[in-house]
């Protein structure tokens, strides 16, 4: 299905949260300089880390979220301007963390793309030329929380018809 043209790498954007002046951020990870439609390349996201932190790289994150509060974060291959159910087309990977009144948190990534091929054959195929990285935060009083989103993907080249039908099913997705 696919050759790919390189090792896996990784790229990574980074998100501000706070509660008390906007609960809400959004990022862009630029792929046009992976993503060729003349040469059938393509990018495959072999998975997803979320990085939860306070607002300074050494504050721990339950020093910047209170209790009783989540931060929930996406990557979508289509801007679809906020979070989106999981059964969206569009949605790569999906996590959350959640802080319970005792001070405890657990946290959760609950689609990992396509993980059900073999090894390094497996993962989400995107001839988009961004992906799409939307966060929200709940809780009151709420400090400084950044979420980083590590992408660990390669460049392969597709076949002309896996190409067409990955371009299709992306078209139909944004409808």
């Amino acid at each position: 299905m696919a050759t790919k043209k390189t090792a896996m790498f990784t790229l990574t954007e980074r998100l501000t949260l706070a509660a008390a002046a906007d609960p809400t951020a959004s990022a862009t990870i630029d792929l046009g300089s992976y993503v060729d439609v003349g040469d059938r390349q393509a990018i495959q996201v072999h998975s997803v880390d979320f990085i939860y932190q306070g607002n300074t790289g050494s504050l721990h994150v339950n020093a910047s979220m209170p209790n009783n509060s989540s931060a929930l974060v996406q990557v979508l291959d289509l801007n679809r301007g906020g979070l989106v159910f999981a059964n969206d087309r569009a949605l790569i990977a999906s996590g959350a963390l959640h802080l319970d009144g005792n001070g405890g948190y657990s946290s959760e990534a609950d689609l990992y793309p396509d993980n059900f091929g073999k090894g390094a054959d497996d993962g989400r195929f995107v001839v988009n030329d961004a992906l799409y990285v939307e966060a929200t935060i709940d809780g009151t009083s709420v400090a400084a929380t950044n979420i980083t989103v590590r992408v660990n993907c390669s460049i392969v080249t597709l076949s002309q018809k896996d190409f067409m039908a990955i371009a299709i099913q992306s078209t139909a997705a944004d409808n």
